[in-house]
């Protein structure tokens, strides 16, 4: 009989493992305690920009015409513990206010509501990304809230979705991580994963501990790979050199690689800053903080970047005060192909120049709305061509696509002043001056 699969939480993880479990071939029910997010996904729309999770969500929900049927949405536990087998945990641990901490009030909900209703055997799995240790507390609350006791089993299955690579990162996946305690349990998962398992992807089968780390560390490196370079940026700040010339040739070291090696204003989002923060924490209630310390100046680089970006503009534009200056911003998520503004450093420098009295006007692709709710106060365009006019020097912040391919020239006809400053170094320098820009980027003094 064919599994039947339910997933709890239906925000970007989870209706991102929804859509997908059912592409894969399996019944699944997804719930999430808000009604209007069900009311959004049983139409088939989703409330973020994920390239293809609309089209994948359509091509599967009930009701929906044409579609397969193969995916529900309710807020009912009891139905969902009666209509699955395996049941994936995908809500939301941001960072407690006002704490490196993970909050896992979410999680902890989910289980104390799910787990009354589990009557006979099921395999509960987490995907959220934990402290280490929680796994094996959650065992222990799954098992004694249970009806069917020590038959309601734990595993860990831990995300490494990309935003604007979601549904390709879930049917798709570079390798499958099972924290287990049973063979069933490791069966279970094989059985779900059947077909990126016949692709080749690797299965690594872990315990509870080492689930959890795989996460926090694999962000923690990438974290630590941005910083390097941005701080190697620094470096050819004060001595003259080019950052970019500096990674292509560290980037063939095949021990090192190319990737995450362009500097800039850095990383943000909901995932790196906070999973590195709880990684931290984490590491002193276990009294191995010592461990974790290098992330600290890790974090500490990061948010450097965005500060030093302020103060390129500020003397690129002769030094003084924003007081009277139009500065246009290109972005305002914290990476393309999303429409995610959380802790973007894109409108981190929007916010920070217009606070120091620039008038400063926004444009990106999809992150408009997200953007205006969180900073109402800054000024919004409709296109890059209506951001950059009349502007006295152009910030471009988010590397998008459209910005890449913009035509210097056409934009020069509109700007006070044909001055960019790319803070992603992701523009081709050669272009802009060709079409009587000055261009300038973090990094490359000289260049």
């Amino acid at each position: 009989m064919a599994l039947k699969i339910t997933v709890i939480g239906t925000g970007y993880l989870g209706a991102t493992h929804a859509a997908a479990m059912a592409e894969l071939g399996f019944e699944v029910l997804g719930l999430d305690v808000v009604p209007e997010k069900i009311e959004m996904l049983q139409r088939g729309e989703v409330p973020i920009y994920e390239p293809g999770l609309e089209d994948l969500l359509r091509k599967h929900v009930a009701g929906i015409e044409g579609a397969s049927g193969r995916l529900r949405f309710t807020m009912d536990w009891a139905e969902v513990a009666e209509f699955g087998d395996v049941h994936f945990v995908c809500v939301n641990t941001p960072q407690k206010h006002g704490e490196y901490a993970c909050d896992m009030s979410y999680v902890d909900a989910a289980f104390t509501s799910l787990a009354p209703h589990l009557k006979g055997p099921a395999l509960v799995v987490g995907k959220s990304t934990v402290p280490v240790g929680s796994a094996d507390r959650l065992a222990r609350t799954l098992a004694g809230l249970a009806p069917a006791g020590e038959d309601a089993e734990l595993a860990w299955n831990p995300e490494f979705l990309r935003e604007g690579l979601a549904v390709k990162d879930t049917l798709h996946p570079d390798r499958i991580v099972a924290g287990v305690r049973s063979e069933r349990a490791e069966k279970l998962l094989r059985e779900v994963y059947a077909t990126p398992l016949a692709e080749g992807t690797p299965f690594v089968v872990t315990d509870f501990p080492t689930a959890e780390l795989v996460k926090t560390s694999a962000n923690s490196f990438l974290a630590t790979k941005i910083s390097f370079i941005n701080a190697m940026a620094e470096m050819c700040e004060a001595s003259g050199g080019d950052v970019a010339k500096l990674a292509e040739a560290i980037g063939y070291d095949d021990r090192i690689g190319k990737k995450f090696l362009r500097a800039g204003i850095g990383f943000g989002g909901g995932c790196l800053p906070k999973d590195i923060r709880a990684f931290m924490a984490r590491a002193g209630e276990l009294g191995a903080d010592q461990a974790l310390t290098f992330l600290r100046e890790i974090d500490s680089i990061n948010m450097r970047q965005r500060g030093q970006m302020v103060e390129l503009t500020r003397q690129a534009l002769g030094g003084g005060s924003f007081l009277g200056k139009r500065v246009a911003v290109l972005g305002a998520t914290f990476k393309p192909d999303s429409d995610d503004v959380r802790d973007s450093p894109a409108l981190n420098v929007a916010g920070q120049i217009h606070l120091q009295g620039g008038q400063v006007t926004v444009y990106d692709p999809k992150g408009m709305e997200n953007a205006r709710r969180l900073f109402p106060t800054l000024g919004y365009a409709d296109s890059a061509i209506e951001a950059v006019r009349g502007a006295d020097v152009v910030l471009h912040l988010t590397e998008w696509r459209e910005f890449r391919e913009l035509d210097p020239a056409v934009l020069g006809g509109a700007v006070s002043r044909r001055l960019v400053l790319d803070g992603r170094n992701a523009l081709d320098p050669a272009v802009w001056r060709a079409a009587g820009w000055t261009y300038r980027a973090m990094g490359r003094p000289a260049a």
